[in-house]
């Protein structure tokens, strides 16, 4: 799977029909000259019913479009609600949108974990998560599945890399803070109306480029010599401390 532009690019025969079946947004489906087989023959069917756009094209272009060896010779574009890039987003939130919360995900290589902080943070109304193109894992089945579908609807910012995120963040006049296991009480801080949470790779934590542009480190008390919460987790917890403040 891949992303371009406000579609995300779901690819494989049992996503592809399951998003069909479900009312997923569809726009457009792309099948393999030499894709055959009882399934292709319902994602056709059900796409002819729903006056579905439909491209016959070689593996070649099914492979460029996502990125992918394992597309088993189909993919959809399907919209994705409310993404839209990091830098149309900072252009909304100002003056009455001053306030606005945000996480980045800087190196998240687990799609799984991606697919929980999108339902996470959806869920507790996060007003974006930023998911770079370059070193975070891609949108594909695997997050989708873990996301329960939210992904489709998630408020998913694009950028081309985590350090370009906290550059742009900056310059914004967000403060941005990263998620560790040391650092202040999260609970206990002060959290800025305009604030900017980053996540870090599942084993070597959020990148020194990153680093570098936070303006300070929260982390979440542990007890019983427990060193550390699952990134997913993580961000549970960080949404709903930043959710019961707003309300």
């Amino acid at each position: 799977m891949s992303l371009r532009d406000k579609f995300i690019t779901l690819h494989g025969r049992k996503p592809v029909l399951e998003a069909l079946i479900s009312g997923e947004d569809v726009a457009q489906l792309h099948i393999s000259k030499k894709a055959t087989g009882e399934i292709i023959q319902k994602i056709k069917k059900i796409g002819a019913e729903k006056d579905i756009k439909l491209e016959l094209v070689t593996e070649n272009r099914i492979a460029a479009l996502t990125k992918s060896g394992q597309h088993q010779g189909v993919a959809a574009d399907v919209r994705a609600q409310r993404m839209q890039s990091l830098s149309n987003f900072l252009l909304q939130r100002n003056g009455r949108n001053h306030k606005t919360a945000v996480f980045l995900l800087d190196g998240i290589h687990n799609p799984a974990n991606l697919g929980m902080i999108l339902r996470s943070a959806t869920a507790a109304g996060i007003d974006g998560i930023i998911v770079p193109e370059k070193g975070t894992a891609s949108i594909n089945p695997v997050a989708i599945k873990a996301s329960a579908g939210t992904a489709f609807k998630a408020p998913i910012l694009r950028v081309d890399s985590a350090a370009n995120a906290v550059k742009q963040l900056g310059v914004e006049r967000f403060e941005i803070f990263a998620l560790s296991s040391a650092g202040d009480n999260i609970f206990k801080a002060h959290l800025p109306e305009r604030i900017a949470l980053v996540l870090g790779n599942e084993s070597s934590g959020i990148s020194d480029e990153v680093f570098r542009f936070c303006h300070g480190t929260l982390s979440i008390p542990l007890r019983n010599e427990i060193e550390s919460l699952n990134v997913a987790a993580t961000a549970a917890v960080a949404c709903y401390e930043i959710a019961r403040r707003a309300t």
